[in-house]
């Protein structure tokens, strides 16, 4: 005579979960996808920032070189007008702070803020 395994001996995912489980990693990765591209526009923005405070320069000439440096790069979320730039010591120091905003859905949007500074 066959003996029958129980069901607490089994092993697995309902199919419910499967698909709670889909849903979750589906919502996982369209999120990650809209972030993706807000961190690229981030490391060529320090990017420029540390190359323009490396360069040095006046106020001006910091300004502009980082519009040159944003118009190759193509970056729309700092301006050259929205750089703070001061003086420690000899060395010059370039930061930055913004902003970006993505719609999740209906009244749900995910807020990320970027800050930075040459080194």
């Amino acid at each position: 005579m066959k003996k029958m395994q129980s069901k607490s001996k089994q092993r697995g995912i309902t199919f419910f979960g499967l698909v709670f489980v889909g849903v979750v990693l589906a919502v996982t990765g369209v999120i990650a996808a809209q972030v993706f591209p807000t961190l690229v526009e981030y490391q060529a923005i320090a990017k420029a920032v540390n190359k323009v405070a490396a360069e040095g320069g006046s106020v001006v000439e910091i300004r502009n070189n980082f519009g040159r440096a944003q118009a190759v790069d193509d970056f729309k979320s700092v301006d050259p007008k929205d750089l703070e730039i001061t003086k420690e010591g000899d060395k010059v120091v370039v930061s930055f702070s913004y902003q970006r905003e993505i719609h999740l859905t209906g009244p749900g949007w995910l807020t990320l803020k970027y800050s930075g500074r040459s080194k």
